[in-house]
């Protein structure tokens, strides 16, 4: 602000003739820091994105794919990370988002038996926290930390405006390292099913990180129990995250296009 002010100080002592050419001058340098200066976050969050590799390096990346290992199955899922869309491939079924509808294709009505509305996105923004903390229309609130195993863990509530995505009611809560600033836990309501604010919290623990071309993401997610309380008790299951890989290279628009016998998921 202070550069700004001695700008237009400036030009106001100018000459008529000078002040044009500065007027120009000062429209380039003013681009040019809108350039250089990212959008302001709460600087513990901001340090949060750096232990990660950093989120101007995230907002470079176009294409994430990742294999998610479950026990019983494994999904290969791709997201644009600036428009996404997404396909998600499983057993005997395929869900997308193609930048207008969810579809779902099938080999028959048991292959997949969820929301394929609610599914098409879900572990992605599981998967790629902090960065996806980083989007447009979030409020960010100081957390009570979560204490685990003698570890406080400090930490941050993320709500969302109005109209943002299909379920805006649900709130996340990160809780991080207070000495590497790495992200360990999430904390997550959900409220997409009925509408309704929902308080009761799950959990998941962020572990085994690995270096994505400089961008830090956890091979594993584990789910944990709580009590009556909302305390942790103990691991419940586990997800894996392999062959994962992120690119600045976008994919053809047909990999997200609906296929012939995918069906639109309504939203509700």
């Amino acid at each position: 602000m202070k550069k700004i002010t001695l700008v237009l100080l400036g030009l106001f002592l100018m000459t008529a003739c000078n002040n044009t050419e500065k007027k120009s001058e000062t429209s380039n340098t003013t681009t040019e820091e809108a350039k250089v200066n990212p959008k302001k976050y709460p600087e513990k969050l901001q340090k949060v994105f750096d232990a990660h590799g950093g989120i101007d390096n995230w907002n470079k990346a176009q294409t994430l794919v990742y294999e998610m290992v479950k026990p019983d199955k494994t999904e290969k899922h791709i997201t644009d990370l600036h428009s996404r869309k997404t396909r998600l491939e499983g057993k005997g079924f395929t869900i997308g988002y193609d930048g207008k509808d969810v579809w779902l294709a099938q080999k028959d009505t048991t292959a997949f038996r969820s929301n394929a509305r609610f599914y098409h996105n879900l572990y992605f923004y599981f998967y790629a926290m902090p960065f996806v903390l980083g989007d447009d229309g979030i409020t960010y609130d100081k957390e009570e930390s979560l204490t685990y195993e003698g570890v406080s863990y400090p930490g941050y509530k993320i709500s969302y405006g109005d109209n943002v995505g299909d379920s805006p009611e649900d709130n996340y809560f990160i809780y991080y390292n207070p000495e590497t600033y790495q992200m360990e836990w999430l904390a997550y309501t959900v409220t997409y099913f009925n509408g309704k604010p929902n308080d009761k919290r799950g959990y998941i623990r962020y572990e085994n990180w690995q270096d994505v071309n400089g961008i830090i993401l956890p091979k594993t997610l584990t789910w944990f129990t709580t009590d009556e309380e909302g305390n942790l008790k103990a691991p419940r299951n586990s997800v894996e995250f392999t062959n994962v890989s992120l690119t600045e290279k976008a994919m053809e628009a047909t990999i997200y296009a609906r296929p012939e016998d995918g069906k639109i998921v309504p939203k509700g």
